[in-house]
């Protein structure tokens, strides 16, 4: 059979790139970059990401990655905590962070062994093939062009490929940028990882210690909000939203403060996902807020739906025709199967965001909760706990049933 394309070795493109490969499909997957190296990557795995990682054959390996458990969430008002909830919050698995980069790199590794996987790193793909309006393949930036039965689209938020192919993205206004920042962990945080959110004063950061033992801060930056001026403005500014002791720890560490890194939030919906010879997966159909780290975790899902339905489809005709009418008949019912589940969590994103906002920019709420914290807190304990299910392990019709699910080979 002709070979299928994956441009993109994000978690959506690598992730399906392997399935593929492991099933004994021909497949190669183009990268612009040489390296998986990112100023910024999403390290957060909540349960529903772990559970596709784990029917793609890859828990064990997860676990020899370097990572960092979450043990508890909690939630600071002026200084003061509202409520504190342990992991794994009634789920199978905890939260982690995990290094998105040594995940790739992994998964690149495992995926090379197989013999119908090809790896090309370092040339963008310029444009697309068509024929008779289908998408046949790809021309990349060297001259060379690529034909395949079909070309799936994981190139990110900015997505080429979507552009290229007249596959309009719906977008919310911006509701807010982050600024991260990275500082020497207390060893407090080091021995208990708390995702910490900090509000205060009419702003909202949190704090929490990523993967590779550093103290990660990040601040929400609403739009026309100036920021504090560099250097030891910024660790006062963090500190003022701290409790005493991380106050504490700011202060005596401002000179190491490294930062900020800015990343743009842009959230949407491309209202349809494939056309014939095309599918896009991942942020390049539906690029998520960076809000309880559902990029990676709905990448990985939507490669998991993929890859069951793909493989199934490629295996049903050996016959050019047929297997182009099959593929493309398996990319519509890929969209309709993750389309609900993304919408679902972009709702919930959107409501994090704005009582988040809401609060912050709301002092008397703030002085009511912080004054009747032993009431208030153990309520708007109850009512957060509610909305962060589906935030963490999905909707239950959101994957496939786990007896379908494809199993690679050991």
């Amino acid at each position: 059979m002709k070979r299928l394309i994956v441009v993109g070795a994000g978690p959506a493109g690598l992730a399906l790139a392997l399935q593929l490969a492991e099933a004994g499909l021909p497949v190669t997957l183009l990268e612009a970059s040489h390296s998986f190296s990112r100023q910024f990557r999403g390290d957060g795995l909540m349960p529903s990401g772990l559970e596709a990682l784990a029917r793609m054959g890859l828990a064990q390996r997860v676990e020899e990655l370097p990572q960092r458990p979450i043990h508890s969430w909690s939630f600071w008002i002026e200084g003061q905590q509202l409520f504190h909830v342990n992991e794994p919050m009634g789920a199978l698995v905890p939260c982690r962070l995990v290094a998105q980069q040594a995940l790739l790199e992994a998964m690149l590794q495992r995926a090379l062994r197989q013999p119908s996987f090809r790896w090309q790193a370092g040339t963008p793909v310029q444009e697309l093939l068509l024929r008779n309006q289908r998408v046949v393949g790809v021309a990349l930036a060297d001259g060379r062009r690529l034909e395949a039965a079909l070309v799936v689209g994981c190139d990110g938020r900015r997505s080429r490929l979507r552009e290229q192919a007249g596959l309009a993205l719906q977008t919310e206004a911006a509701e807010l940028d982050l600024l991260w920042f990275q500082l020497p962990a207390p060893p407090r945080m080091l021995e208990h990882n708390s995702f910490m959110t900090l509000v205060a004063g009419g702003s909202i950061a949190s704090a929490f210690v990523g993967p590779s033992g550093a103290l990660q801060l990040g601040w929400v930056l609403q739009p026309g909000q100036s920021a504090p001026a560099a250097g030891s403005a910024w660790a006062e500014a963090f500190a003022a939203l701290a409790p005493g002791w991380l106050a504490d720890h700011l202060r005596a560490h401002a000179t190491q403060l490294q930062g900020p890194q800015r990343l743009g939030v842009q959230v949407g919906l491309a209202p349809r996902w494939q056309r014939p010879g095309l599918l896009l997966l991942g942020d390049a159909a539906h690029p998520m807020s960076p809000v309880r780290a559902q990029g990676i975790n709905m990448a990985l899902r939507d490669s998991l739906v993929a890859a069951e339905l793909l493989i199934r489809a490629a295996r049903s005709s050996s016959d050019g025709q047929r297997l182009c009418q099959a593929l493309d008949q398996a990319c519509r019912a890929i969209e309709a199967r993750r389309k609900p589940e993304v919408r679902a969590m972009q709702r919930l994103q959107r409501q994090e965001a704005r009582q988040g906002h809401w609060l912050s920019h709301t002092a008397l709420l703030r002085q009511g909760l912080v004054q009747c914290r032993p009431l208030a807190g153990p309520l708007v304990r109850r009512l957060w706990m509610a909305r962060q299910r589906p935030l963490r392990e999905g909707l239950a019709d959101g994957l496939p049933p786990a007896r379908l699910a494809f199993t690679p080979p050991t």
